[in-house]
């Protein structure tokens, strides 16, 4: 029963255009997702760092109604709603601390992660404080770790993924671009800088996509829908450095987690 209920469904880093139906085609999208069992997973992109509104309850994990996985939960009422996606996770934090509602009657799972693993808060820390030599450098170092490492990380957490929700469809999401290159900006890091980690964002997604594919996961490239609102595009969906508020540097806003994230997410569920 369980199998036909995700058939159904799918039918229908220190440093976030609703999908209309109507009429009977809107009744039949809810009535599958309310019998969805759904946990959500990952880093800060996941739980939402940047959006603001953060549950207190939550803690140092800033997991927030206005992140993605809440608001699917919200406008689709699935019969169970598990969300332990924390900010600051890497793989390791996923499989040791997330996965505690994964069971076999699980229908949906969605997940970022990777970024930590990459350095993604070190790179960008590199970038704005030190020279244009420097932070190249660093965005060669964080492009090897994806080529030799994090694959093999990915895959342990995929394969405790699946073991624990065998008949699950798993979502698993990238990350955006953050710079409109030629852009905006006056001031800040050079052209350089921003299209090398542009390129190392790339990276990172081409690498975690195969990987999900290679488990039979859904991939859902986020990158489409944040074109035109990178930092420097003038319409920003993506915190820039954030001085008074450093952990939400480089993260979706409320308005990057609703029309970047969740019609990703929606499209790949």
């Amino acid at each position: 029963m369980k199998a036909s209920r995700v058939a159904a469904l799918a039918s229908s880093l220190v440093l976030g255009a609703a999908l209309t139906l109507a009429g009977a085609g809107a009744a039949q999208a809810d009535s599958s997702a309310a019998a969805v069992d759904y946990v959500a997973l990952g880093d800060s992109y996941s739980s939402g760092v940047g959006a603001g509104s953060y549950d207190s309850a939550s803690g140092s994990c800033k997991r927030t109604p206005r992140a993605y996985p809440a608001l699917w939960a919200a406008a689709n009422a699935p019969s169970s709603f598990a969300f332990t996606a924390c900010s600051g996770a890497r793989t390791t934090d996923v499989t040791a601390n997330q996965l505690g509602p994964l069971n076999s009657g699980t229908d949906l799972v969605s997940v970022t992660v990777g970024g930590n693993d990459a350095g993604f808060a070190d790179v960008m820390t590199t970038c704005v404080l030190q020279s244009e030599a420097t932070c190249i450098a660093r965005v060669n170092q964080a492009r090897g770790y994806v080529d030799t490492t994090l694959p093999g990380r990915l895959d342990t957490v995929y394969r405790a993924i699946r073991g624990k929700a065998p008949s699950a469809r798993v979502v698993v999401l990238g990350y955006p671009r953050f710079y409109a290159i030629p852009g905006s900006c006056i001031a800040g890091l050079t052209e350089n800088e921003r299209r090398a980690i542009n390129s190392a964002a790339d990276h990172l997604n081409t690498a975690t996509a195969k990987r999900a594919a290679d488990h039979g996961f859904a991939w859902a490239d986020v990158v489409p829908n944040f074109t035109g609102h990178e930092i420097c595009s003038g319409s920003s969906w993506l915190h820039s450095v954030n001085w008074l508020n450093i952990g939400e540097s480089y993260h979706p806003t409320a308005a990057g987690q609703s029309g970047g994230y969740l019609p990703a997410f929606r499209n790949a569920a």
